[in-house]
């Protein structure tokens, strides 16, 4: 799958997003899901929504989890997606939140949309807020809107949220899945990432 136009990447947002009644931002669009990678057996307290992405299970609430829980996603990664190449980079735990930053592009093409990460404390829990942008910096959403994925398990070597997990595959590389949904039926997309200025394995 390869990302063309300005038409692609508004089509993109419209297949990966959909409402998420089940929390506070239901009224915003939760989608563009990154899952992870993870073991074959069960999430504890989760339940999958795809075969690498999990939701909170019924009955269940969300772990409490720090901003130092994440502190393994801090640096600078080389990544790859769709066939085209990407980066993204974390900045250190301060002030009660993390901030992140991620870019698709293509070599010849150019820059295919940015996105604008924000972790935070909600609740004692961990809230990853993001939001996108085309290559001319115009917005996908609108002025107060976000996309919003609540934490809802945490392993030795992956935090999952809301359609959104990240395994790590050791200190200087990690897993993601990307899930896009077409109305009922979805598709998963493997975003492998390696820290910058290391071999890519």
């Amino acid at each position: 799958m390869r990302l063309r136009s300005t038409a692609n990447q508004r089509m993109l947002t419209q297949h990966a997003f959909e409402r998420d009644e089940g929390t506070d931002m239901g009224s915003r669009r939760t989608g563009l899901l990154l899952g992870v990678m993870a073991s074959a057996g069960a999430v504890h307290g989760a339940e999958r929504m795809t075969d690498h992405t999990y939701r909170l299970a019924d009955g269940e609430t969300p772990p409490s989890a720090t901003l130092d829980d994440a502190a393994w996603l801090v640096g600078s990664w080389q990544c790859e997606a769709f066939g085209e190449r990407c980066e993204e980079a974390w900045n250190a735990p301060s002030a009660g939140s993390m901030v992140g930053l991620f870019k698709l592009f293509d070599d010849e093409e150019g820059v295919r949309f940015y996105e604008l990460l924000l972790l935070t404390v909600d609740d004692g829990t961990l809230v990853m807020k993001v939001k996108h942008f085309n290559a001319d910096f115009s917005a996908w959403e609108e002025k107060a809107d976000y996309v919003s994925f609540p934490l809802v398990a945490i392993e030795p070597d992956a935090l999952h949220f809301r359609g959104l997990s990240f395994y790590r595959r050791g200190p200087d590389a990690m897993d993601a899945w990307l899930v896009l949904k077409r109305g009922d039926e979805s598709g998963e997309h493997l975003l492998r990432y390696w820290r910058t200025g290391t071999a890519r394995d």
